[in-house]
């Protein structure tokens, strides 16, 4: 049973959380225009062992959408307050795709001492402005962009990635019917201004600076596997990485996933 609240973070916008189960806080972090919904494989095995905490971030799901502050420093400026609120200490943050961005930019704001271990589901610090191979191109970067134009750009973009890049398996009618509906409760507009926020971030002395102080993994899609390897053993040679499926592999092999996240928990609990 999920159990579902509001808070207020600022006047007048609320986000939309999840707490299930008791024990130690395990904090999801969706990506890019996505809900707590994507994370519920994760949310049904790990509430049996820690209390788990997921949200919609502003403006995606069934959080307030506003004109103000889409992007991936307000976002971690709103998980820090929600992690207020409820009191958290010591958890571990997952972020998954852009929602990794909101992790380092946590680790900006408050530092790597209110955490016990960080993890990042393929995504690399600096998304597009990185020099050393695990990034996008500015043109690939400016497609994307500009397909969130319109609402019908928004709808057969993410229906073209999520058959492309997010799994390795055909798609149902109905996964991929909820894959976009996931993304387009998010107005093209706003999906838009994260796309452009997440593009130019830069959070490459947060992630080292995690590295150094804190347990983190990295899991990462087999797609960029060799680019990730070599940089996170130039950049982030303490981090634990794992490499297999797709953008989306912790929803498209929970059990394989979720193996790989309890082993990591048991090893700095």
């Amino acid at each position: 049973m999920q159990n579902g609240s509001f808070f207020e973070t600022e006047p007048g916008l609320e986000l939309y959380y999840e707490v299930n189960g008791e024990g130690s806080p395990l904090v999801f972090v969706p990506g890019w225009t996505f809900s707590t919904e994507v994370f519920d494989h994760q949310v049904a095995h790990f509430s049996k062992t820690h209390q788990v905490i997921s949200f919609d971030p502003r403006s995606q799901g069934r959080s307030t959408i506003t004109l103000q502050g889409n992007d991936y420093t307000t976002q971690s400026a709103d998980l820090a307050k929600l992690m207020d609120h409820l009191d958290l200490r010591n958890p571990v943050l997952v972020g998954w795709s852009y929602g990794c961005l909101t992790l380092w930019g946590v680790v900006r704001q408050c530092g790597t001492e209110p955490f016990k271990g960080l993890v990042f589901i393929d995504m690399p610090p600096a998304p597009v402005t990185g020099r050393d191979g695990w990034s996008e191109s500015v043109a690939h970067a400016a497609d994307f962009y500009q397909a969130l134009t319109t609402s019908r750009g928004h709808r057969d973009l993410v229906a073209a990635f999520a058959q492309e890049d997010m799994v390795q398996r055909d798609l149902s009618v109905d996964e991929l019917d909820w894959i976009v509906r996931q993304s387009t409760k998010t107005p093209s507009w706003v999906a838009a201004a994260y796309c452009a926020a997440g593009n130019f971030s830069n959070y490459q002395r947060e992630a080292q600076e995690a590295d150094r102080t804190l347990p983190t993994l990295f899991v990462v899609a087999e797609s960029s596997a060799d680019r990730a390897k070599t940089y996170l053993e130039a950049h982030l040679p303490n981090a634990q990485a794992e490499f297999f499926g797709g953008h989306m592999m912790f929803w498209e092999y929970p059990e394989k996933f979720n193996t790989i996240l309890d082993a990591f928990l048991l090893g700095i609990e």
